[in-house]
């Protein structure tokens, strides 16, 4: 099957990013809203997403340590895979003045554009190969997976009309559209994706990377490309141009659409996977194409997005249409054949679309929703003295940071592991920002995150030197 051409989806008019609606969501929203509707003159006043933006912006200074926002573009060009550098800016060097007088619908000056690619159909998931960050895989709406080498890819001008870039390898295997469930595999260059064909496939990229990607003489991000490229005359414009390769398993299990996928982070064998069933499903390649565990009901609704600890392979995070995040231990993951959690996480107000894991805390994680809001929460304060002490008893237990920047649903989010608390966020923002998504690249003040003890012992250290001038003076 075909992904669709830039110029048939400009012709449509531009196309809302994110997850979108089932018919079932569809009904269900209409009726939500008619009710809503109907006790709006019964309820008290509601703060707007405005009102709520507003409030946060004016906290901009207080809350964080640095901020870029970054306007996208929207529905005028061709879809495209833009790859941009990003300086950012050491801990406490930003100006509190700098990061408070953004405007949230220009390009920052922090985000430079390296190169642009002509991407055949929208760009739903983009994930990165950890073995050499040259390589990334994307999700499109087609079956196929597409693979680019970044570095050889040519850049490109996003005009309208414009032909599509050709992919460097086209993974197959999929018998229906594979939009949203990708992952990279910590430890081999293998890819995981899941579809609407309700199967999980497994393909290892290995024969397709030269040796410069795994060479340890080879700096980072240095790693080699993909090779079997066409021969110059070869093929036509159709997407599924160029070397392709077939899977190594494809996995069945799932009753609906498989909506995530992740690797276990120490080994390439064994992965999960969530979908529209309700299911956590664990696998092995090791021992066949069935689960290996498959736990009914994990949540009240679809599963979105799962995501495996990477300093204890026992943890696993879901998030769901219910508004819930969950943490199961693959030890113990069911009671009487229905998923038992370690714990719920209660916060958002919409369907929960991207959970992950810190790299630099074990019990740290962030989770974004359609609700505008990507939260940041750590299971070692869930039911802790200290922490019911200092938030109001309406705050969620474990939740410790709300990043509110964004004005529409957050549909993905990624921790930065060389830069300690800095996250990637992007979101629709479609009706607010003209048309094009958001892309925020932000570090929580440390004054946030540090020890209760450590932060006061530094205040105290500054009132001492405070009083010391005073006297001297």
């Amino acid at each position: 099957m075909e992904s669709p051409q830039p110029q048939q989806q400009q012709q449509q008019g531009p196309k809302k990013r994110g997850r979108k609606p089932k018919p079932k969501e569809e009904k269900e929203q209409q009726q939500q809203q008619s009710a809503s509707k109907m006790k709006e003159g019964k309820k008290a006043h509601q703060p707007s997403v405005d009102e709520k933006y507003t409030q946060w912006k004016s906290l901009v200074p207080v809350l964080y340590d640095w901020l870029a926002n970054h306007n996208l573009t929207d529905g005028s060009v061709p879809n495209t895979l833009v790859i941009a550098n990003c300086e950012v800016v050491k801990p406490r060097v930003a100006a509190a003045e700098h990061i408070s007088q953004f405007n949230e619908e220009a390009r920052s000056p922090f985000v430079k554009k390296y190169k642009t690619i002509i991407h055949p159909g929208e760009v739903n998931r983009i994930r990165e190969l950890p073995q050499s960050s040259r390589i990334v895989a994307t999700h499109t709406d087609s079956p196929d997976v597409l693979i680019w080498d970044v570095e050889a890819q040519p850049n490109r001008h996003a005009v309208l009309g414009a032909t599509h870039s050709r992919p460097d390898l086209i993974l197959t295997g999929h018998q229906d559209n594979a939009e949203f469930a990708l992952a990279m595999c910590p430890t081999e260059p293998y890819v995981l994706s899941g579809g609407k064909d309700k199967s999980v496939v497994l393909w290892s990229i290995q024969d397709h990377i030269t040796t410069m990607a795994t060479d340890p003489t080879k700096s980072p991000g240095s790693g080699g490309s993909i090779i079997k490229q066409n021969k110059p005359g070869e093929g036509n414009e159709k997407a599924a141009d160029g070397p392709s390769l077939g899977p190594r398993g494809v996995f069945c299990g799932h009753e609906d659409t498989v909506e995530d996928v992740t690797f276990c982070p120490s080994s390439a064998q064994e992965f999960c996977s969530v979908g529209d069933d309700s299911c956590l499903i664990l696998w092995d390649a090791r021992v066949g194409t069935g689960p290996t565990v498959k736990v009914e009901k994990a949540h009240n609704a679809d599963l979105h997005c799962v995501d495996w600890n990477p300093h204890d392979d026992n943890l696993i995070l879901t998030g769901s249409a219910d508004h819930t995040v969950r943490m199961f231990d693959r030890r113990n993951l069911t009671s009487n054949g229905i998923g038992s959690p370690i714990y719920k996480f209660e916060g958002h107000k919409a369907a929960v679309l991207c959970v992950q894991w810190s790299p630099d805390k074990s019990s740290v994680f962030g989770s974004s929703a359609e609700d505008g809001l990507l939260n940041i929460w750590d299971y070692d304060k869930v039911g802790k003295k200290v922490e019911r002490a200092s938030r109001s008893p309406s705050a969620p237990a474990g939740l410790f940071f709300q990043h509110a920047g964004h004005r529409d649903k957050v549909v993905d989010f990624h921790w930065n592991a060389s830069d300690p608390w800095t996250v990637v966020s992007v979101s629709d923002d479609c009706d607010t920002t003209g048309g094009g998504g958001t892309l925020q690249i932000w570090r929580m003040s440390d004054l946030i995150y540090r020890p209760e003890e450590e932060v006061l012992a530094e205040l105290e250290k500054f009132k001492s030197h405070v009083i010391s001038c005073a006297t001297k003076a």
